[in-house]
């Protein structure tokens, strides 16, 4: 049985590489060994004289510990002993060589930095993630990996599929595990994106923040059969529980799932201001009708979303619903549903361009369109927590090509309104619904 590695924090490999930096080294190059690792080219000699190099840190880091090999120190703390069989990490691949080893007098063997730090398998596993976000399979890892020279290809490990599988799967645990924790408490969130996406029967509700200042931030996923009110209500619970900032009120932007607007309402109440999507409105309402039909009204329902003004956007947008009630009255009851809600971005007063952004949800859908693209490869779904990894990895991989949304110039102001709205909403007196009137 193989003994394992610990895995050692980035914060500890950055210490001990300090620590190396101090060495002092004259590495001595037998060029004549390395006849073939030249022929190959530079790249195979580079790893070649690297592993004469790592050799000769881990004897001089060893002799600072205990001394000059074959001189008498009577005071010294360590002993050498011998040599051990040991790996680091070249070119994407598992090299083996011999390692020095000291044990101390007092009992203990000697940890040599320079060992820690070059054989470090979180290296491996970080270029293993990154070759599978870019679409390299499992068995052609070694096909795209570094050229090392020929005699270190024939030594190296870790390049099969299942090794490479098992380091993606841990590499992507990992990965939901940062976003699954990640702290709220310093997000000063002003709008939240919920949608789902569904791989294996499985429904995956992601959210998505938006900051005060324009920038968009993953937050957390909840899987489930469906988008039903209960996994919305407990993944808005969790991100309260991890510090998600409510109490001056959020603007949350939805399609047209009653769920999810049900599951917000159930935990934020009255601190929740709706937006329904108004592009999810326009394409559901083209299923209801004649495709001549569709496109005149879809540009009609396009001027009336965005028009500047919200009373009159809103009263065209009735005027549509009751032309289509004699012909197409099912058309004119879905456009009714939620009506109101699709003029609350505009209701408030935001710009054009960040009602733009904040009356769809388009922020949400192109992190999941990235999603898509790398849970689209696989061909075999095992389980619910493989659709969570996938999920999670790519929620995480759309976030390094984030850009702030458009209009976010006027984000801060914009924000305050939210806040402004909320708060005029707290300050009425509650409604006694029996009596229909307000109690002192």
């Amino acid at each position: 049985m193989k003994k394992k590695l610990p895995v050692r924090p980035a914060a500890t490999r950055d210490e001990e590489a300090g620590r190396l930096a101090g060495l002092v080294l004259q590495p001595r190059f037998p060029l004549a060994e390395m006849e073939g690792a030249i022929r190959e080219g530079l790249m195979a000699f580079s790893c070649a004289a690297g592993l004469v190099v790592i050799a000769e840190m881990m004897e001089a880091e060893l002799s600072e510990v205990v001394g000059p090999k074959g001189q008498h120190n009577p005071a010294r703390v360590a002993q050498r002993n011998g040599a051990a069989r040991g790996s680091v990490v070249l070119g994407g691949r598992s090299v083996p060589v011999s390692r020095p080893r000291a044990v101390m007098v007092d009992g203990g063997e000697v940890a040599l930095d320079s060992y820690g730090v070059f054989s470090s398998r979180d290296l491996l596993t970080q270029v293993v993630l990154e070759r599978m976000l870019a679409g390299v399979a499992t068995r052609r890892h070694g096909l795209v990996a570094e050229p090392i020279g020929e005699v270190l290809e024939d030594r190296a490990a870790s390049a099969s599929k299942s090794a490479v599988s098992r380091r993606f799967k841990a590499a992507t645990e990992a990965k939901l595990a940062e976003l699954l924790a990640r702290d709220l408490s310093g997000l000063d969130v002003a709008a939240m994106m919920i949608d789902g996406i569904i791989y294996a029967e499985c429904c995956c509700v992601v959210a998505l923040a938006i900051t005060s200042d324009g920038t968009k931030v993953p937050v957390g996923l909840w899987e489930g059969d469906t988008e039903n009110t209960t996994v919305v209500t407990d993944l808005l619970a969790d991100l309260v529980v991890r510090g998600l900032g409510c109490e001056a009120g959020v603007l949350f932007v939805l399609d047209g799932s009653k769920a999810l607007a049900g599951g917000v309402k159930r935990v934020f109440g009255d601190r929740a201001v709706i937006q329904r999507c108004v592009l999810h409105k326009r394409r559901n309402l083209e299923d209801y009708l004649p495709k001549d039909v569709a496109g005149r009204v879809d540009v009609q329902l396009a001027r009336a979303f965005n028009d500047a003004n919200a009373a009159r956007g809103l009263k065209v947008a009735q005027g549509i619903a009751a032309q289509l009630e004699e012909r197409y009255p099912s058309a004119a009851a879905s456009l009714r549903e939620g009506l109101e809600d699709m003029f609350t971005v505009r209701r408030l007063g935001a710009s054009d361009l960040l009602a733009r952004s904040l009356s769809c949800t388009n922020a949400v859908e192109s992190m999941i369109s990235v999603v898509q693209r790398l849970c689209d490869r696989v061909t075999n779904w095992k389980d619910p927590k493989m659709v969570r990894r996938w999920v999670g990895v790519g929620m995480l991989e759309a976030e390094r090509s984030f850009r702030r949304i458009r209009g976010c110039q006027d984000m801060a102001a914009f924000t305050a309104k939210i806040r402004a709205e909320v708060a005029r909403r707290q300050a009425k007196p509650p409604v006694d619904a029996k009596a229909g009137r307000a109690v002192a």
